[in-house]
């Protein structure tokens, strides 16, 4: 277990100065946080994402261990998904169809949370990542957002009146299929569709564009990039024409590094809406996330503050 201290803060056991516990599982690592907000992280701990039977207890342990020495007011768990988001459903909590082996099927909400008499916010990371930028970040006072991660998969978190979206399932935007470039020919890395902006402008589609090549050793004016520009633009596109977000964040693993790209998402979202909708100006509306590598983390106590505010 990697522990990491993000600061310190002094402590009274009155209700009204209890912290917020959060729980980020990603694909990966896990990361767990005990904070009032960005200003004031407690503690902060990362563990592996392996197998349900080896992850979970860990987290409970760091859970039980925070509940009783500080107290908490309420726990928050920002999860990989897609998820079970549908409180009358009998699968609420789970894990649904993951590529992550042993992983579908698992009740995290109910692991996690039941053995603490606290409110409890459940949702998809990326959900959790735009209501934290919401309130802390790039969109702070804003009711319609979309927060975009570009990592092993694409994740969007998507806010429409204040709230994340619901229907049939979250937004899986990382899904929408979009228009190749005539000359791309590159095999898509999703399992689902030959098409979509995972499977053409992941990073794991960027590795598999690359053929071995490292990154950072990639020309801002390399022909890999117009691919990945392309396929995340037609996203912003259909973002933009569908729920009208006041601004889209994109982060994630592809984008840290690369500043070229950002402009040029931009610029093809502009040229591609062809002066149809009346974008904000040129630098307020495809942006960074302001909480950066923090976004995801505290994404899970936002989560927790409105469990506890509902």
């Amino acid at each position: 277990m990697n522990v990491q201290k993000r600061g310190v803060g002094t402590h009274d056991s009155s209700p009204s100065s209890l912290p917020f516990a959060g729980i980020e599982l990603g694909g990966t690592k896990c990361i767990c946080t005990l904070a009032h907000g960005p200003d004031l992280i407690l503690d902060q701990r990362t563990v592996p994402t392996t197998t349900p039977d080896e992850t979970l207890p860990d987290i409970l342990a760091i859970l039980e261990e925070w509940h009783d020495g500080f107290g908490f007011a309420a726990l928050g768990i920002a999860s990989f998904g897609p998820l079970d988001l549908d409180p009358a459903s009998a699968d609420h909590g789970r894990i649904l169809a993951t590529n992550k082996s042993g992983w579908p099927g698992t009740d995290v909400r109910g692991i996690l949370s039941r053995a603490f008499p606290v409110p409890v916010g459940f949702d998809t990371d990326v959900n959790g990542a735009a209501l934290a930028e919401i309130r802390w970040g790039c969109a702070e006072g804003m009711a319609d957002f979309a927060y975009v991660t570009v990592g092993t998969g694409v994740g969007v978190g998507l806010i429409v009146h204040g709230k994340p979206t619901r229907g049939i399932g979250h937004s899986e935007i990382g899904h929408l299929r979009v228009p190749r470039l005539s000359d791309d020919t590159a095999p898509s890395v999703c399992g689902f569709h030959d098409d979509c902006v995972e499977g053409l402008a992941s990073g794991s589609a960027l590795a598999a564009r690359l053929g071995g090549r490292a990154m950072a050793d990639v020309p801002t004016d390399d022909a890999v990039w117009e691919p990945i520009v392309a396929a995340l633009a037609a996203m912003c596109h259909a973002v933009a024409c569908t729920t009208g977000p006041r601004r889209i964040a994109i982060g994630g693993g592809v984008l840290n590094g690369q500043a070229h790209l950002l402009p040029r998402i931009d610029a093809a979202l502009r040229e591609s809406m062809g002066g149809y909708m009346p974008l904000p100006p040129v630098g307020e509306y495809v942006v960074a996330p302001r909480l950066g590598g923090l976004a995801g983390p505290l994404g899970s106590i936002a989560l927790a503050i409105e469990a506890q505010t509902v």
